[in-house]
């Protein structure tokens, strides 16, 4: 689902999740942080469900901002074909790539992608970052956190909120089940095509990247 772009006086359109934020210290966010202040004029993609707190924050610091909730289309049945000769779920993932990473030729200078990657179907992971990698300006960075160990019971999908410290706030977003645990090989065979990685370890079973275009 995608929806425009707001600046510093267009905040009016907010979607908000419900429910206790929690916050929680963020290494690449921090990073992210201190590279959005020093820079200016800044095109951002911020994916998830609308934050009025990201979008005050981001527009506050000068910076255009796009909101992109993949995961709600991901799993609607618009994008499903009929089941394969083996009975396994089929996605449309080129049609989905071309309607919810269609930017009309605009690209990002940051993306925000947080957790989604451990969520999306399996048929839509690597078209979504194909795209991603299309999307970004050459050096351009994107954020992204991994659930360490495959716990979907465990593991429940996290709108997350920027602060202006370095931390950031969790708040239970829709039931999304977490799909799968991707280990320091498979992130960098997945962003082999990206020029740049750098890992940022937690402690609470959930690491973090910042990837370079």
């Amino acid at each position: 689902m995608l929806t425009r772009f707001f600046d510093r006086n267009d905040v009016s359109e907010r979607q908000e999740t419900t429910g206790q934020r929690v916050p929680r210290h963020s290494g690449g966010w921090d990073a992210i942080r201190k590279h959005l202040i020093a820079s200016a004029g800044l095109r951002i993609l911020d994916v998830g469900l609308t934050s009025a707190t990201n979008i005050n924050l981001l527009t506050e610091m000068g910076h255009s901002v796009y909101m992109a909730d993949l995961l709600q289309d991901a799993w609607s049945e618009e994008w499903r074909s009929v089941p394969d000769a083996e009975g396994n779920q089929v996605w449309r993932s080129d049609e989905f790539v071309a309607t919810n990473l269609n930017f009309s030729g605009r690209t990002f200078d940051v993306v925000l992608l947080w957790m989604t990657l451990d969520y999306l179907p399996e048929a839509l992971l690597a078209p979504v970052v194909s795209a991603l990698h299309e999307v970004t300006a050459q050096g351009g960075q994107l954020l992204a956190f991994f659930n360490t160990k495959l716990n979907p019971d465990q593991a429940p999908y996290y709108r997350l909120h920027i602060t202006p410290t370095d931390n950031i706030e969790l708040q239970l977003a829709q039931p999304f089940r977490q799909q799968r645990a991707l280990t320091n090989r498979n992130i960098e065979r997945l962003f082999s095509n990206w020029s740049g990685l750098k890992q940022f370890l937690a402690k609470d079973g959930v690491s973090e990247s910042i990837i370079q275009r």
